[in-house]
């Protein structure tokens, strides 16, 4: 049988294994029924309902003909690589490196590093626009986690703060 979509046939077969991988990994917690829930219930089903959209997925595009066929493209790598770097920040910003003498920056701190990074992996970049996204981030996010759902999170510098 010919794939008549690249695109389509292997991001289904991403999510498929994505989905399975999530269901047999929920496998290992108390999955429970639907009247008491165990922890790996929801992960199992989401798994599941994942790996079934990837077979769908990966049907239509081995039913469905496109005009192209729809080839795979190159790997955008620096996408790639300034979304990877920015998490990897985030974590750093947040929490600190104290095997390298690296404080804590705080939650406000890693979101303005998270957005500045990450804004890099696009093909156009503003400044400003960038720093008003990441301050109504960085406020929402303050809201949410620290005044709402009372997380104890640093908020700003462990050196400013204390």
């Amino acid at each position: 049988m010919k794939i008549k979509s690249q695109k389509d046939f292997f991001s289904g077969v991403m999510f498929s294994a994505i989905g399975a991988a999530f269901a047999g990994g929920a496998t290992t917690y108390t999955v429970g029924e639907g009247a008491r829930m165990g922890p790996g219930y929801f992960p199992l089903l989401l798994g599941v309902v994942l790996a079934l959209l990837g077979g769908a997925i990966m049907f239509r595009a081995l039913v469905v003909e496109t005009e192209d066929g729809d080839p795979i493209g190159a790997w955008a790598w620096k996408p790639l690589a300034y979304v990877i770097a920015a998490n990897l920040a985030f974590g750093v910003l947040i929490g600190g490196l104290p095997s390298l003498g690296l404080p804590a920056m705080g939650l406000v701190i890693a979101i303005f590093g998270l957005t500045l990074l990450s804004s890099l992996a696009g093909d156009s970049f503003n400044l400003k626009e960038v720093l008003i996204l990441a301050a109504v981030l960085a406020a929402g996010s303050y809201v949410a986690f620290v005044l709402l759902l009372k997380l104890q999170i640093p908020v700003w510098p462990t050196f400013i703060s204390g």
